[in-house]
């Protein structure tokens, strides 16, 4: 479950991503959040993921409070949260197995288990016989797969992606959307941010709209 409870994020500068946002998302759910850029779709994320912390407000996430989480304990909430940001940060200079299996080898899970999860992951994705391939013989499509692979890999309870079509034509948009959706099939949280106001695409999911920081819909 995840709550935002009255939450602001202001930075140095003064801007203000986020404004007195409140919303509960349920075990389970699948979400998207829409709006212009700039709207604080991003800012959610990190928000959820203690990449940023809140100027004020509580974030609960799988029942711990996000907003007053010591640093030490982070990494231990984010086993429970996939991510899939926009900048990929993908290794080019690894293999596609290499960069999927990093964050169970920062975990400490044993080799033979964590090829089996890598395997399972690739699987999953359609990247299975393209283990050893370098990211830079990959297609878009392809690239954004083996994100999805490396966030699931860890088996989390969460799993949120920022713009996750980006770039896309339809049929791989089409595909990584069907993705989410089998995650969503076997329980896991799934929210997921996109620029495109056409509802009707989502009608069959929870929509939050934002715009300029605030929760409007």
């Amino acid at each position: 479950m995840i709550i935002f409870s009255n939450i602001y994020k202001r930075y140095p500068n003064g801007f203000e991503a986020v404004k007195n946002i409140a919303f509960t998302i349920n075990q389970g759910e699948m979400v998207f959040i829409t709006g212009p850029s700039g709207a604080g779709k991003s800012t959610i994320l990190k928000l959820i993921g203690a990449i940023e912390r809140p100027t004020a407000g509580d974030i609960i996430v799988n029942h711990h409070n996000v907003s007053k989480l010591k640093s030490r304990t982070i990494p231990f909430l984010r086993r429970n949260i996939g991510m899939v940001f926009q900048d990929q940060k993908i290794l080019f200079d690894r293999s596609v197995f290499e960069n999927i299996i990093l964050p169970l080898q920062i975990c400490g899970l044993d080799r033979q288990s964590a090829i089996q999860r890598v395997h399972a992951a690739l699987d999953k994705v359609g990247l299975l016989g393209k283990e050893k391939n370098l990211p830079i013989t990959l297609s878009g499509g392809e690239r954004q797969r083996l994100c999805i692979a490396r966030a699931v890999v860890n088996r989390p309870s969460i799993l949120v992606a920022d713009e996750p079509t980006a770039y896309l034509d339809k049929s791989d948009t089409k595909d990584i959307m069907n993705m989410f959706e089998s995650f969503h099939n076997v329980g896991v949280t799934v929210l997921i941010t996109t620029p495109n106001t056409d509802v009707s695409t989502y009608s069959q999911h929870r929509i939050l709209t934002l715009n300029q920081g605030e929760l409007i819909a």
